[in-house]
């Protein structure tokens, strides 16, 4: 979405939520981006039960509504962090996978009502195609549990329910400026080792998805950015990254 149609927290102008996205990022930053903070109304599938010490890999919003050029949402370098992110989640496999989906509220409540005023093209019910996993990574969500939300961050008890207390939880996906940023600060305040996966997230533009980064940095040891390469090795050895 764009920060002002999905994808607020450090800036955006390019693909999702309130703060108004259009553009996006490559590996390092691809496009999108998603609802507000916090995961209220959350619901989840899939099997839950995190093991302490283990690493956790969170796929944010990866949607087509974020994806498909012709989406007022649409993050231009979505394309550029998918690959990343379906290594991931593959080296990952599906006991430690976390798919997260952004949908629109039945009926929006207090600010959201302006909001989709100005976007109501994603007033879409909740099984809407474009609110789906995309269908390249499909198959690993169908094996994955799934948190969908109304709200751009997703940490809250559902997806809490899925990260223990000593675990280390991996982020990527789209857009690091909104959805991603707001989930990465709450589950560092809750005491989570956060690693945000900078090829595997996009932003709603280059700049904003740097900003997205540095502003993360800023929180270390608690949450910080991590290379492909090193999110590889978390995975690998399932223990917390040095700090």
């Amino acid at each position: 979405m764009t920060a002002a149609g999905g994808d607020a927290a450090a800036g955006a102008a390019g693909a999702e939520g309130p703060a108004g996205a259009a553009g996006a990022e490559g590996p390092a930053g691809a496009a999108g981006a998603e609802g507000p903070a916090g995961a209220v109304g959350a619901e989840v599938e899939g099997a839950a039960g995190a093991t302490p010490g283990r690493a956790v890999l969170v796929v944010v919003d990866m949607q087509p509504v974020f994806a498909d050029p012709g989406s007022p949402w649409a993050a231009p370098r979505f394309a550029e962090a998918l690959p990343v992110v379906r290594t991931l989640a593959e080296q990952a496999g599906a006991d430690r996978t976390v798919f997260t989906r952004f949908v629109a509220p039945e009926r929006p409540e207090g600010a959201w009502v302006a909001y989709y005023a100005d976007w109501p093209f994603a007033l879409q019910p909740e099984d809407a195609p474009a609110y789906a996993i995309v269908p390249e990574l499909a198959d690993l969500a169908a094996a994955a549990s799934v948190v969908t939300a109304t709200t751009f961050g997703k940490w809250g008890p559902d997806l809490a329910a899925h990260v223990g207390p000593g675990d280390t939880m991996l982020l990527a996906g789209v857009s690091t400026d909104c959805c991603v940023l707001s989930t990465a600060l709450p589950a560092a305040d809750a005491g989570v080792a956060v690693r945000v996966v900078a090829e595997a997230c996009a932003g709603a533009d280059d700049a904003s998805h740097a900003r997205a980064l540095d502003a993360i940095r800023l929180y270390a040891p608690l949450a910080d950015v991590v290379d492909a390469t090193t999110a590889g090795a978390i995975l690998a050895t399932t223990t917390a990254p040095p700090a």
